[in-house]
């Protein structure tokens, strides 16, 4: 079985780092990429993915990642299932594993 995507879009929200309590660091952020296609209207809709950054690819994204900048991540899918209220709800999140920035420098990576 393969998972793994790819996603090019642009930073919508800051990254927030924090440290877990054995001292790696993780952030997450949202990244808005435009769908292929237009609507009725003519206009292009775009989605909104939650991405989880790891040790130096967080720090990295934190450190270079503005709003609005152009980001290439490769990565896998990743879903958790919690129960609120009696119902059960599904999210799914990117887990980058590696990170281009493509606003900054076309040849820089992590």
């Amino acid at each position: 079985m393969i998972n793994q995507c790819v996603l090019v879009g642009k930073v919508k929200d800051l990254p927030e780092i924090r440290t877990t309590s054995k001292g790696t660091s993780v952030a997450h952020m949202v990244v808005e990429a435009d769908r292929s296609f237009r609507n009725d209207d003519g206009s292009l809709s775009s989605d909104l993915f939650k991405v989880t950054l790891w040790k130096g690819i967080a720090e990295e994204c934190v450190s270079l990642c503005k709003p609005g900048d152009l980001i290439g991540i490769k990565g896998r899918m990743q879903s958790n299932v919690f129960e609120k209220e009696g119902r059960q709800f599904y999210n799914c999140e990117v887990i980058a594993e590696k990170v281009s920035f493509l606003s900054q420098r076309m040849d820089a990576a992590v």
